[in-house]
C-alpha cells in the first residue's frame, strides 16, 4: 500500500488555508460593505463643508440619517429621529459612557409606555458641531448600539434636506 506523500499532504493544508483565507476576507468584505449601507456617515471629516460649522449627510439604504458622532469625547452611532422629544441612550451605552442614572419618568414610544431615566450629557458632537450640557434620557429596553438623537438636540440646527442629504448647521 502506498502512503501519501508528505508533498501532498502539506499541499491539502495549503489549499484549506487558502480557502479559509479567502472566506475571512470575504467575510470582513461584506460586513464593511453592511456597515456602510447602514451608517453612510461614518467619516464626518468628509462631510464637513471646509471650515463652515455645517455637515451633510447622506440617507442609507432605509431612507434613515445613521452618523458616527460623539458623547463626552467617545465615537457612537447616532440616528436622527424627529419623532423623539429627547435624546435616547441604550442603558448598556450610558453605562459604557458613565452616564448617570437620574430620576424615573413614563415616556409613551411606538412599542407603548416604558419608563426611561434621566441623564446629562456634557458634550455632543457631529463633525464640527458641538453641543453642551444636554439633558437625554437612558432606556433599559433598547438592545442595539444607536443613539436615537430627538429633537433637544435637533431644534438647535438649521435642517435643510435636499433629495438624500439632510445638512445640519448652527443658526
Amino acid at each position: 500500500m502506498n502512503a501519501p506523500s508528505p508533498t501532498k499532504n502539506i499541499s491539502k493544508w495549503m489549499w484549506l488555508i487558502a480557502w479559509l483565507c479567502l472566506g475571512a476576507l470575504l467575510v470582513q468584505y461584506f460586513n464593511t460593505k453592511l456597515a456602510n449601507q447602514y451608517n453612510p456617515n461614518q467619516d464626518l471629516t468628509q462631510l464637513s463643508q471646509g471650515k463652515s460649522q455645517s455637515i451633510t449627510l447622506v440617507q442609507n439604504r432605509q431612507a434613515h440619517y445613521v452618523v458616527t458622532g460623539m458623547i463626552n469625547g467617545q465615537a457612537m452611532t447616532f440616528m436622527l429621529d424627529t419623532g423623539a422629544t429627547s435624546t435616547v441612550i441604550p442603558a448598556h451605552l450610558a453605562q459604557q459612557l458613565g452616564l448617570q442614572q437620574g430620576y424615573a419618568s413614563w415616556v409613551s414610544t411606538a412599542n407603548g409606555n416604558i419608563e426611561v431615566y434621566a441623564t446629562m450629557i456634557k458634550s455632543l458632537s457631529l463633525g464640527p458641531l458641538t453641543l453642551y450640557d444636554l439633558r437625554a434620557q437612558i432606556n433599559p429596553y433598547m438592545k442595539d448600539d444607536t443613539i436615537l438623537l430627538g429633537m433637544n438636540v435637533l431644534k438647535q440646527f438649521k435642517m435643510v434636506q435636499q433629495g438624500n442629504q439632510l445638512t445640519l448647521s448652527f443658526y
